[in-house]
């Protein structure tokens, strides 16, 4: 069986909106509910992971379930994944967050008086780092290495878990979802947690729209740049641990 393009980027588009639904909704709604401390980056991570784990079942024979330009710029540089594929999945994932994003927004809009400004303020819950008005206190250079580490912690897994000769590979999805837990419990406290680029993008580009939230877009590079990074350093580890024929 095989799938269109079209086909393939309309999945990405789905798998990538309901990823950004779970995490924006799970985000922006628990701090409207007054919800604080280790209790709120655990719903954070776990709504994120219950998510990408139900997109990754439902969408993953079709597209390879990516849902995250960093996951496939990886699989590029791999040498898994077509070259002139990248750039239409990175826009079908970046369309899909946006659109998710909106309509969390949307629906903030509706909530308590007084709620949307918190909502704006923090950026529809933007990643960032210190500076620039932003509600972090780590440095960029801080974040740049948090982002770099815990993506090539996820990428690593992917690539792996997903090989044909893997015996895992008929739980590639759960193994990915648990890592993506893990690297959001870890980086929520530091920056929120991107570890994908069209996660950090969807919020900032819809926030730049009102001035309290403009901080996120003038911070967003590092959310594309430390991603990828890690992605290929990932990809380098794939490539130098792959199985070599012995000669007979």
């Amino acid at each position: 069986m095989s799938w269109t393009s079209g086909q393939k980027y309309l999945a990405e588009f789905l798998g990538t909106f309901g990823l950004l639904a779970s995490v924006g909704g799970a985000a922006i709604f628990s701090g409207l509910d007054g919800e604080s401390g280790a209790a709120r980056v655990v719903l954070i991570a776990a709504s994120l992971g219950f998510g990408v784990l139900g997109m990754a079942y439902a969408f993953g024979d079709t597209s390879g379930g990516h849902f995250n330009p960093a996951i496939t710029i990886a699989f590029w540089a791999s040498g898994r994944f077509s070259g002139r594929e990248v750039v239409p999945y990175i826009l079908a994932q970046v369309a899909g967050g946006i659109t998710a994003t909106g309509i969390i927004a949307a629906i903030a809009y509706g909530g308590p008086a007084g709620s949307f400004s918190f909502v704006q303020g923090a950026a529809l819950a933007s990643q960032g780092y210190t500076g620039n008005g932003a509600p972090y206190l780590y440095s960029a250079s801080a974040v740049f290495l948090l982002e770099v580490l815990m993506t090539f912690f996820l990428v690593v897994v992917a690539l792996f878990v997903t090989r044909s000769e893997n015996s895992s590979k008929n739980v590639a999805a759960i193994a990915i979802t648990m890592t993506l837990f893990m690297t959001n419990l870890v980086a929520i406290p530091v920056d929120g947690a991107s570890i994908n680029p069209a996660r950090s993008f969807a919020p900032a580009v819809l926030s730049a729209l009102w001035p309290s939230g403009q901080w996120a877009i003038k911070e967003d590079w590092i959310f594309w740049v430390a991603p990828i990074v890690g992605g290929i350093l990932a990809a380098v580890v794939d490539r130098a641990l792959r199985p070599r024929a012995h000669a007979t």
